[in-house]
């Protein structure tokens, strides 16, 4: 029995401004990289920490760009879960049971390697999947890939960084207001109200209550971005798929391009100026740096898998129709792309620390350019759809074994 598996068009338009969003996001890396450890490096680096308008510009990409990005991610997640993949429990379980995996096992790897030392506060690090990357590097492969495979890892990734932040919020939080942190959620239920009892559908005041739940979420010490998943979910939706009418639908149609070409490359230029130091190498075998990478590189496929098996042999989910458990493990290697959020961490949790920094940047890049390449030959060679789909009355799972030494499927 074939199950024809559809997605929205809007996810469509996303992932595909993705295909070439992702080409020059891996381009503005390299350039950043690339110009960082040149002559013009000083001067580089220190243009991203000018301070305008009391932040420095590293500081308006990183929480005011990137709160636009994630609610273009938001809007997409919410249309998924009331009207696409993910409006069935046990379908919207298998992703969430995958974070779990994703965020525990990478964090105790790192944990019991640096329990009780100095690098402890490291343990968040292997923890978040930079979400721009691994779509950009799945959208790269095109329709190569199953189609839930986009949506799995969508969700993976979205959940997966919201857990960073609350990991964040609760851990790196150095100044830390209860009253701001009110406020904005206050905010967010003024807003929630305007949708559902006053069932207000011009986009402006949406977007001018977002701006000051920002504005408060900042002031609150959490990171700022989560307003932008808020807003998301805030903002009418359509129960009609697609329904060009609907404000959610037009927002996300305006801020595709705009997100893929502008925003995300500007936060690589931002974020992936590190310096290559002398002793880069053998900082990488520290206690530190070896957590990060091992929790990047095989915590994190270990950690989706398991617990997405798990959790289907379970009985809490079932594995989509058209993904066998190869699909999973490939997602899982994508989650590994830890980069942009997992640097932002490093700076939280080690403050002042330059060498140990740079160290962990340096474990960062190379797990997430590591995991980003398995992934990709991995889903190449064995992530095409699948020929037919398993007949749902004799099975609710894909019991395919492995390619290669565990099966040959």
């Amino acid at each position: 029995m074939r199950i024809e598996k559809r997605l929205s068009k809007t996810f469509k338009q996303f992932t595909q401004s993705g295909k070439a969003g992702g080409i020059v996001l891996i381009a503005c890396t390299l350039v950043s990289l690339a110009i960082a450890n040149s002559s013009f490096g000083p001067a580089y680096l220190g243009f991203w920490q000018t301070y305008v308008g009391g932040l420095t510009i590293e500081h308006w990409v990183n929480d005011a760009l990137m709160a636009i990005f994630f609610l273009l991610i938001g809007l997409e997640l919410e249309r998924e879960l009331y009207n696409g993949e993910l409006s069935d429990l046990r379908n919207a379980m298998l992703p969430i049971m995958a974070a779990v995996g994703g965020i525990g096992v990478p964090a105790l790897i790192h944990f019991l390697l640096n329990g009780g030392t100095l690098t402890q506060a490291g343990v968040g690090i292997p923890m978040a999947t930079d979400i721009a990357f691994a779509l950009g590097v799945l959208a790269l492969l095109g329709s190569k890939v199953p189609a839930s495979l986009k949506v799995f890892l969508t969700a993976l990734a979205v959940m997966d960084d919201l857990g960073a932040i609350i990991v964040i919020a609760v851990f790196y939080t150095a100044q830390f207001s209860f009253l701001y942190l009110i406020s904005a959620l206050g905010v967010f239920v003024g807003l929630l109200l305007m949708n559902r009892v006053l069932r207000v559908m011009a986009l402006l005041p949406y977007l001018i209550g977002g701006a000051l739940m920002w504005f408060l979420m900042l002031k609150s010490g959490v990171h700022a971005t989560i307003a932008g998943v808020l807003l998301a979910f805030a903002i009418p939706y359509s129960a009609t798929e697609d329904d060009a009418t609907s404000p959610s639908h037009r927002l996300e149609h305006v801020l595709h391009k705009p997100v893929a070409f502008l925003i995300l490359p500007v936060f690589a230029l931002a974020n992936t100026g590190i310096l290559i130091g002398t002793g880069w190498a053998q900082e990488l075998l520290s206690a530190n740096s070896l957590g990060i990478l091992l929790g990047l590189v095989i915590g994190k496929p270990l950690g989706v898998f398991l617990f997405s098996f798990a959790a289907v042999m379970l009985g809490v989910c079932r594995l989509p129709l058209d993904l066998a458990w190869r699909h999973i493990l490939g997602a899982g290697l994508l989650a590994g792309i830890g980069f942009t959020m997992s640097i932002f961490i490093t700076n939280l949790a080690f403050i002042g620390q330059a060498g140990v920094i740079n160290g962990s940047k340096m474990a960062i890049l190379i797990a997430s350019l590591t995991a980003g390449l398995i992934g990709f030959v991995w889903l190449k060679m064995f992530g095409a759809p699948l020929a037919s789909d398993p007949d749902p009355d004799t099975m609710d799972f894909d019991t395919s074994p492995l390619p290669g030494p565990l099966g040959s499927r």
